[in-house]
């Protein structure tokens, strides 16, 4: 019977002690993955409870290898806190937070590539059991900005495969970053015979990638004006990231379909005499060689551009430019048309020289053939005196003898003008034109040059003539005129004479008289010095004037003996004395001075020196 009892109470016993433990348990919550750059410092958080239980709780950390070996790195319970010695994380890592129901923080320092690995927290209740959560370190890097490089050789359209467009790359980053084209804003990819995109990946010493991609394309001529570039995406923590690299242009060879011919220089219309570019352009690319034909002529050009100097209205006419594709050996021509402006020499009628009688009548005319309307001016010494094809001269005198110049211009083209001249001489008797002064004055034995203009046609004859023959005139100048002849002649100046300007034609005489009078120089002085002169002494005698008179009232107060002279005490010249006389001087011819007594009478009048002594 007791035995029996004792294995009930066993069972019992057994059967509580299962039932406790069921009920106590230990529960941990852990993140799936924690995310960090690289360098940075890494946080795993481990949070635990253990229920119902008065035991210490052991803390262990592991991490599975990259050969999925397990290994512990941590172990701390109520009296021990370690990290494993001589492993991965010995001097990086430390655990903070203990308890019964807490948590416990796992801290990496400077996160490498290599940490990038499964970490497990494992916490042992003892009687409540142990439990374990896991969480994966995710380490990242960013790329270097990428860079993108275009061909520079020229790419035909007419390649049957797709060529290299360009290649992109993004250094040092982790994970692997993914490097996608674009064209214009939109996405390639890869098109069997039409785009090709390579990519070359490789992992450095670092642990780092480094990303090549290179484009393959079969260009069109539309390609000539797109952008391409590259787009670089890459993991960061909690999320993707993406950088653009700069965009590339890439030079598109395509063939010549047409031709644009057209006249560069110069602008506008082209007249006689100007130097002519002609321009031919391709809408191929590149620029084909070029042949240009004018009027069915070959000539040399410079590339694109012919050059024809000097050109004429036999320049009119085609002008063909031929260019020659160095692929398809095809040839485009085009055509521009050159139309030279030209203005003739001017034509007067009479031309040259007119000779017309006084009284007559003139009528001239002026023409330029020209490829445009014109418009005629004629001018006589700069000034206009008429306007249009026509000049027209009534009864004619010798005012109108002289040139005159027919200019004509083309209004619509600069530059563009040719002119002509006629010289019209008025017949007649001589005529002189006479002189303003016509008596003349002059110092003796100097020279004095007299000019006589004669006007009328044929040119007159001048001589000269004195009314002293011994005078020699002597001609310094003779010349003629638009309508006649001017005479110079200088003569030496001895005495009064009358000199005479003779002039005659087969139409008449003429002759004017210049009246000349000779002045005899005499010595004369610098009258600004006399004037200074008559200065001075004037100065100097009203001084002696006035040191005279000042002598005399002295002298005759002294006589008076109001000037105490070697005589003791003093006299008080300020007071009115009276016996003084006052002295009346007329500076006069008279010479007489006037005695006024002490009550104003005159007395006798004293004739002689005007400076005097007067005694009472």
């Amino acid at each position: 019977m007791a035995l029996r009892m004792n294995a009930s109470t066993f069972v019992g016993l057994f059967l509580l002690s299962v039932t406790w433990k069921a009920w106590a348990k230990v529960e941990v919550n852990m993140e799936d993955r924690v995310e960090v750059f690289l360098g940075d410092t890494a946080q795993i958080t481990c949070m635990f409870t253990v229920s119902d239980s008065h035991d210490d709780v052991i803390i262990q950390w592991y991490m599975i290898t990259k050969t999925n070996v397990r290994s512990r790195i941590y172990y701390g319970d109520g009296n021990i806190q370690a990290v494993d010695r001589d492993g991965q994380f010995t001097d990086k890592i430390s655990v903070n937070g203990m308890g019964k129901s807490s948590e416990v923080v796992l801290t990496i320092r400077d996160v490498a590539l290599e940490d990038e690995l499964e970490f497990i927290c494992q916490v042992n209740g003892l009687s409540a059991g142990n439990m374990e959560g896991r969480t994966m370190l995710k380490v990242f890097a960013s790329p270097d900005r990428p860079n993108i490089e275009g061909v520079h050789s020229g790419i035909s359209v007419s390649n049957k495969n797709p060529s290299k467009i360009g290649s992109c790359e993004a250094k040092n980053g982790y994970p692997r970053p993914n490097i996608t084209w674009y064209r214009d804003q939109s996405p390639m990819q890869n098109t069997p015979g039409e785009v090709s995109v390579v990519t070359l990946v490789t992992k450095e010493s670092s642990g780092l990638y480094t990303v090549q991609s290179d484009l393959h394309l079969n260009v069109v001529k539309e390609d000539k004006d797109s952008f391409f570039y590259c787009e670089v995406s890459y993991l960061v923590p909690g999320g993707t990231k993406m950088t653009e690299t700069n965009k590339i242009n890439i030079t598109v060879h395509y063939p010549t379909t047409s031709l644009d011919v057209w006249v560069e220089s110069p602008k506008g219309r082209v007249k006689e005499g100007d130097t002519v570019e002609v321009h031919c352009r391709a809408n191929g690319n590149p620029q084909p060689p070029f042949t240009f034909l004018h009027n069915m002529q070959e000539l040399k050009s410079e590339l694109n551009v012919l050059v024809l100097k000097d050109v004429t209205r036999l320049s009119n006419g085609n002008i063909t430019c031929t260019a020659l594709d160095l692929d398809t050996y095809e040839e485009t021509v085009g055509h521009t048309e050159l139309f030279v402006d030209y203005l003739d020499l001017a034509v007067l009628i009479p031309k040259d020289t007119h000779v017309m009688a006084q009284g007559e009548e003139l009528m001239a005319t002026c023409n330029a053939l020209s490829s445009l309307p014109t418009h005629t001016e004629w001018f006589k010494k700069g000034e206009k005196v008429a306007e249009g094809h026509t000049l027209t001269l009534k009864d004619a005198v010798f005012d109108m003898a002289g040139t005159y110049v027919c200019v004509v211009n083309v209004p619509s083209l600069e530059r563009l003008e040719t002119s002509g001249s006629l010289h019209v001489h008025v017949q007649g008797p001589p005529e002189i034109k006479e002189s303003a002064d016509t008596v003349l004055e002059e110092v003796t034995e100097k020279f004095l040059n007299l000019s006589c203009h004669a006007r009328g046609y044929p040119t007159p004859v001048i001589t000269w003539s004195s009314s002293d023959k011994s005078q020699i005139l002597k001609e310094v100048s003779h010349r003629q005129t638009e309508d006649g002849v001017l005479s110079v002649v200088s003569i030496k100046v001895t005495s009064d004479i009358t000199a005479n300007c003779n002039a005659s034609n087969v139409h008449g005489t003429d002759s004017f008289p210049f009246s000349i009078k000779a002045i005899v120089q005499t010595t004369w002085s610098d009258p600004s010095t006399t004037e200074g002169s008559g200065v001075i002494i004037a100065v100097i005698i009203i001084c002696i004037l006035l040191l005279a008179i000042l002598g005399s009232v002295l002298y005759f107060l002294y006589k008076k003996g109001k000037i105490p002279c070697g005589r003791s005490g003093k006299q008080d010249l300020t007071k009115p004395n009276k016996d003084s006389i006052m002295v009346e001087i007329n500076n006069d011819n008279t010479e007489e001075a006037v005695l006024l007594g002490v009550n104003g009478d005159k007395k006798p009048t004293v004739k002689g020196d005007k400076y005097m002594d007067v005694q009472k």
